[in-house]
């Protein structure tokens, strides 16, 4: 019984923590768009969290020239990812497992989890603005919102499922292991 209580009030405690960092505005951009956007001289971007996901080398052949989108100067959170645009049923053959694509997911959401805190709007920005970008809004807003559905049924996108469940399953991890640390301090 005591058990269930404690399970019950942890519980509670996560949906009070997700309330409290409702995800308000989270913007999907592609790259063309997002350059556009930052060669404006207006754009401001001082009140948001950038998540960029760019394409990493590989042996199937990225431009030798090819860079991330350049932020300097124009946004002071930014989390680039280097990340291959690729399904589970191929993540062998880029020699990557589950466990080992995107690395990066516990740091990218306690980034997100401290632009939520500062209040920040997140842009999620990737090549085409409708895969890995998708999937990583999605992700954000049906953890805090559960509305990631919406991003599934907008015809404009074509979320990345392993970026989505990477990015939700850390962003669930987060918040419970911020719960039980609250809760062993009570």
């Amino acid at each position: 019984m005591a058990k269930w209580a404690s399970d019950k009030k942890e519980t509670e405690m996560m949906r009070v923590w997700k309330q409290m960092y409702k995800a308000k505005n989270v913007q999907i951009y592609s790259r063309d768009a997002i350059e556009k956007l930052l060669h404006e001289e207006k754009t401001n971007l001082d009140k948001v969290a950038v998540i960029s996901f760019y394409d990493p080398p590989s042996r199937r052949g990225v431009d030798k020239d090819y860079k991330p989108v350049d932020y300097f100067g124009k946004a002071n959170r930014l989390f680039q990812i280097p990340l291959h645009d690729i399904d589970i049923e191929i993540l062998a053959d880029f020699d990557l497992t589950y466990e080992t694509y995107l690395p990066e997911v516990d740091k990218l959401a306690e980034f997100i989890y401290a632009a939520k805190s500062d209040k920040l709007d997140i842009i999620c920005q990737c090549e085409y603005g409708q895969s890995r970008s998708a999937g990583c809004a999605a992700a954000i807003r049906e953890h805090f919102n559960s509305d990631g559905i919406k991003v599934f049924a907008d015809y404009r996108y074509y979320p990345n499922q392993l970026v989505y469940n990477k990015v939700y399953d850390a962003l669930e991890e987060h918040i419970k292991r911020r719960t039980e640390r609250k809760a062993d301090n009570c």
